[in-house]
Parts: structure tokens; sequence; C-alpha cells
């Protein structure tokens, strides 16, 4: 849901839905015996769940209603000076790696068995923060590694190491995943992509009339030159020369990134023979017997074209320059956990190309990142336990099926959508499974190797291990109890093969959801949040598979028409917002977010005003019910962003900036008008006949 892709509790969803189907009346029930006044308990913010003092009594809401809800905090908030923006996520992530910390710490003091997978976590973590140690160690921890670069002789050496380099985790020209079968999603299918870049976007190497991508450009100059220093390189300008040079020609073989969410362009299915003919001038059998592949027969490559530029590429490019790249790749995979020198040179680059921070966060910060994303299941569990309380879960059910009831009413009013593909999407939704809070069955990392003492070693098998439990699918049953995030995690997702929404722990307290709040600010924030997931499956991409996660083609030409022109008004509003001087939203390469922002809002609501079952919420603070929804939904979205982290957001990001996820979307919505009395004149007025309405 923001910032890209679980307790599986899909029965009671499918049983609410498949009753509607059958033509029961659909009933929406409160979260609450009172829905209104919180008597459950006290709300973390405000009297009923929002924070009124964030609020801008000078912008009206028709005048810019993202500043109308926040506009205070805005201007009085200051954004940490470890940090490149500050957000809601922002809040609830910072809880969550205290919370996270806690379980480290006792960890790491407390003597467990050898063998359990807190020993390991505990090993880990003392390690990243002896700093001591790791100075002493120096390079000495990839002096194995860079030594084996430097002996590289042959195009096949080469893919090898290119290979472990992607095991490893580190930048390779191609990306690689198993994932399901998008036209069979009951096997796993190996996925290959375009990589290689540093920098953010293709954008950043070839635009040199843009002055902000090209200081960028020479910040990462300055890095790479830095870093060959570090490692005694001959000739570290002309090495840091040689690196952007193949980037930059890898660049400009890369498909443009709103093209790459075209998931029917983007599903190739290759042999290996198709491969290397395709793609001739690299080694494909010695790069995939190095990815431990050499045994699959069928592939999908994502950007078949970018492929055969980039084996050109290879094929052209001197050894020499190849082992360049792939130290340069090592060394910064592995910078944090290197002496002060090489984290400080990469924070310097980072902050300057990319982020805009002013300090290097925290060490233990970093570690619990650096542990969500190699084993971030192995606190999960602990971390539910604390953290998680049950009646979060039972509200979250309850709201899930109320907005899944709001959605299938909405479907059977369309308008422009025929009977066939109305059928079609019913039985889609009917066939959603939900995920809240946590998985049923913990991921087990006994296998996974940890060293007390070896630092680096035990990143790189933690890296190695994971891939290895990707590649492990392969051949095996679809596991469709997986989550791809911990319940740590500010996040959600919608998964298409799956057909599935799923809702980490860490994302369903306030501002997003609070048990005790205004039910009117529930919906408009976790129930926006909800739409959101739901209205990915109907967004431009998703649409495309049906209930079973099959890429197909379900639609009537006629509707799929319909629906393209009512995507493309989108693109057009969106291809007008600037967040920055010169720097404007691509409404193509954000269309799957800002679909979803705008489904998953106008359910929100539909769902809401079907809770009140006929009646109006009574007013809080001089706001009706209505408003208040609306301010709830404006006030998820608060945040304050560093100009170097925008741009990075804007060029390769797939979502809006987020004064445009709340404006962009409530100038949209019929109800919003109404709630807030906005009128032709004012500056967000769109007149009814502009506004786009899909779902």
């Amino acid at each position: 849901m923001n910032d890209p892709i679980m307790k599986r509790i899909a029965g009671s969803v499918f049983a609410c839905v498949m009753l509607l189907i059958a033509g029961a009346a659909p009933l929406v029930a409160p979260l609450r015996a009172d829905t209104t006044t919180g008597e459950s308990g006290t709300p973390q913010l405000g009297s009923w769940g929002v924070e009124l003092d964030a609020m801008d009594p000078a912008v009206s809401a028709g005048q810019d209603f993202f500043r109308y809800a926040n506009g205070t905090w805005l201007r009085e908030y200051e954004i940490p000076e470890d940090l490149s923006s500050y957000s809601s996520f922002h809040k609830l992530r910072i809880e969550s790696e205290e919370n996270v910390k806690e379980i480290l710490d006792e960890s790491a003091a407390t003597q467990v068995d050898p063998g359990s997978v807190m020993f390991k976590v505990g090993a880990l973590y003392k390690d990243y923060l002896d700093e001591e140690a790791i100075e002493k160690r120096g390079l000495a921890p990839l002096a194995e590694g860079l030594a084996a670069i430097e002996k590289l002789s042959t195009s096949e050496d080469v893919a090898r190491h290119l290979a472990a380099g992607a095991r490893a985790g580190r930048n390779t020209p191609f990306t690689h995943y198993i994932d399901q079968d998008s036209k069979n999603p009951e096997i796993y299918r190996a996925y290959f992509g375009q990589s290689g870049l540093t920098l953010p976007d293709r954008s950043y190497y070839l635009d040199t009339e843009n002055e902000r991508f090209q200081k960028a450009l020479a910040s990462y100059r300055e890095y790479l030159t830095d870093l060959f220093m570090l490692i005694d390189d001959k000739d570290p300008e002309a090495s840091a020369h040689d690196v952007i040079a193949l980037e930059t020609e890898l660049a400009e073989k890369h498909w443009e990134r709103a093209l790459t969410r075209d998931r029917d362009k983007t599903y190739n299915v290759m042999t290996l023979e198709e491969l290397a003919l395709s793609a001739p001038g690299f080694p494909w059998n010695a790069y995939l017997d190095g990815l431990g592949l050499a045994n699959e027969t069928h592939f999908v490559i994502e950007t078949p074209s970018a492929f055969a530029g980039m084996a050109e590429v290879f094929a052209s490019t001197p050894i020499p320059v190849w082992r360049s790249y792939m130290k340069a790749s090592l060394v910064s995979r592995n910078a944090q956990l290197l002496p002060k020198e090489f984290d400080e040179a990469q924070f310097r680059f980072i902050s300057t190309a990319m982020t805009g921070a002013k300090e290097q966060r925290a060490r233990w910060k970093r570690f619990v990142n650096l542990m969500n994303r190699s084993m971030g299941e192995s606190v999960g569990r602990l971390y539910v336990e604390r953290h998680f309380k049950p009646e979060s879960k039972e509200r979250m059910d309850q709201l899930v099926e109320n907005l899944i009831v709001a959605f299938e009413e909405r479907i059977n009013s369309l308008e422009w959508m025929s009977e066939p593909t109305k059928a079609e999407a019913l039985e889609k939704l009917a066939k959603f499974s939900v995920k809240i809070g946590y998985p049923d069955k913990w991921k087990d990392y006994s296998s996974l190797d940890v060293q007390p003492g070896d630092l680096v070693g035990n990143v790189n098998r933690a890296a190695e291990w994971k891939y290895e439990y990707d590649r492990g699918k392969l051949g095996g049953p679809v596991d469709r109890g997986e989550w791809f995030l911990p319940p740590q995690t500010v996040n959600a997702y919608y998964n298409p093969g799956m057909n599935e929404i799923v809702f980490p722990a860490a994302i369903l307290q306030p501002p997003f959801f609070d048990p005790n709040a205004d039910d009117a600010v529930n919906y408009g924030g976790i129930g926006a949040v909800i739409g959101h997931e739901i209205g990915h499956g109907f967004d431009d991409q998703g649409r495309k598979s049906d209930g079973d996660g099959v890429l197909r083609e379900w639609w009537t030409p006629e509707d799929e028409a319909k629906f393209k022109a009512k995507a493309e008004k989108l693109v057009e509003q969106y291809n007008g917002y600037s967040p920055l001087e010169g720097v404007f939203v691509n409404g193509e390469q954000t269309l799957g977010e800002n679909i979803g922002d705008l489904g998953g809002l106008e359910i929100a609501y539909h769902a809401y005003r079907l809770s009140l079952n006929g009646q109006e919420a009574p007013v809080l603070d001089g706001l009706t019910g209505d408003q208040r929804f609306f301010l709830g939904f404006a006030q998820i979205w608060r945040a304050k962003i560093r100009d170097e982290t925008m741009l990075v957001r804007v060029s390769s990001g797939v979502h809006s900036p987020p004064e445009f996820r709340v404006n962009g979307i409530v100038r949209n919505i019929d109800g919003w008008y109404a709630a807030f009395d906005v009128k032709p004149g004012d500056p967000m007025y769109l007149p009814p006949e502009e506004r786009v309405h899909i779902w």
C-alpha cells in the first residue's frame, strides 16, 4: 500500500459475500454498540480520534483539503534529522522499532538455547552493535570476495559471480525472484527483470538537462571514488568512471518504469533456448547454474527487449570493468558492516543523492530494518504477543466484512459495466482471502547458520538463506498461508496471485485504527486502507486476474474500453500535479495506486453510510460524521518529505505524494463536496462531469 507487496480469516468474509450473492439483504454491522462516542475506552487521538489542533482554520476545505486537515502540523513540525520524511507511517514505524528493540535487547542479554532463533537474533544484534570489533576486523571480511573477483577471467566466470551476488542480495543487471505463475497460480515460477542500477531510476543517468539528477549522479561518482580508494584500487577515479559508464549503458536498455507495470507485457514465458536466442551474448547456462536454476525448464522474462540490450552490453564490456562493477557492489552492499569510513561514505552519498537526511540513523534502528528484511518473523511472534490486541483483530474482521458488502453493492449499481463482467467481478470479490495481524504458521529459521563474531558472514548467510527459502518453493505446492511482510511492518498489500488482502499487526493502530475512536474516523482511516487494498484487485493491473488469481481476459471488450477511458481521465488529472518546481507526477506510473486510493475511499465512504442504517451521526465538536470521515482519511496521509526524497519517489515510485493522495482523491468524491459545502469557484472544485468514478 505504501511504500510495495499474513492469520487467514477468509472464511467469515466468504460466508458474508456468498450470502449476499445468494440474495440476502446486505447488513453492515456497527463496530461498537455505541458508534460515535467511544465509550468503550478513550481514543488515543483527541476526544474521538482526530487531532483537531493539527488542522489549519485559516485554510478552507475547498481551498486545500490536505492543509485544511493538517496545515498547522505541516507548518510547525520539523522532520527529525535522521529521517528523509515523516508521516503517520513513520510515527508507527518508530514505535514498532522501539518495541522490536526491547525484544532484541532481551534476546542479547538472556541465556537462551544456542540453537534457538532468538539466540541467532541476539548474536547477530550484538555483533552489529560492536563497532570496536568491526573496526578491528577492517576490510578482512571482504578480502576473500574481492580476491575472487580479481581472479575472474572469462565471461562464464563473470556470469557465475553475478549469480552469487544476486543470491547475496547485491546489485546485478538482472533481478530474480520466485512467485506464482501469473497464468497458472497453482505453481511457482522463476521470474527475471531488469536491474543493475544504483541510482533510483534510469532518468538519473540519462536526463542530462535535469540539475537534480545530475547532482545525484555527481554524488554517486564521488561515493564510488571513495569506495575504490578505501579498498586501495590502483585508479579509483577511472574505476568509478567505468562503473557509471556501465550503469548508464544498462539504463539506456531499461524499459521506462510506467511500462514495467503492465502485467500483460511483462509476462513472457521462455525456455532457456528461447532466452539465449532472444538475448545472445550472455552466458545464460553459467548464470542459471550459479543461481541453482539449471534444471528449470521455463522462466518468465519481464522485459525481453531490455534483456537483449543488457546481454549486448555484457558482451561488449571488458571483464576488468565488470570486476570494478562487482567490487563496488560487494563493498556497497556490506558498507554498514565495515569500518566507519565505509559506512560514512555511503551515508554521505545516500543523504546527498537520495534522502536529504542530515544525520545517520542510530545503529540499532538500522539493525531493526536489516533484521526485518532478512528474518523478520523471528521476532514477529513475540511482537504480536506483546503489542497486538485480540479486539483489534475482531474489529478489523467486522470492518473488512462491511467494506466487502459495500463494494458488492457498488459493483451491482455500476451503470457502465455489463452484467457478464459484473458477474465475474462479484465472483472475484467473493473469493477474496483476508489476512489480519500475523501468520498462522511462522517461518522456521533453524537451518540458518549464525556464528557469533562473524557479522559479514552472518548477514550474507541470512540473505543466502532467504534466497534458498524462495528457491525451494519451485516444484512444490503453493503456500497460501505465507506472508510477505512480518507483523511489525507498518504497511498492507494486495497479492493478485493469491487474490488476498493483508494487514500486518503494526498498521492497526492510531491514526489508522483505534477500537475506541469514532466509527467515522476508523472508516476514513483503516477503512480507506482496506478499501485501497480491495481496490487493487480491480485497478488497471489487478483487474486482469480473476478470482482464482489467473491472469486472463475476463472483461468484455466494451467494458474494458469504458474502464480505460475512466482511468485515462485519472492519469490526466495526476499528470498535472507538481510537488516540486518543474517536477510532475507521472499519472501512468502511479495509476494503480491512484485507482486504489480513489476506489478505496469511495468503498469506505459507502460502507460508513451503510453502517448508519439511514440515520445521521451526531455532530461532535461542530463536525458531522461525514466531515469526520474525510478528516480521518486526510490525517492518515499527513507527511513532510525532503526534496531529495520527493524526487526519488516521483521519478521511481508508484505512489503519488501524500498531498495528492488526499487532494487528488477527494475532489472526485461527491460526498466530500456535500460534507464541506465546496462550490464552484473554490480552488479544488471539479464540475461533476469531470470527476472520475470507477468503482
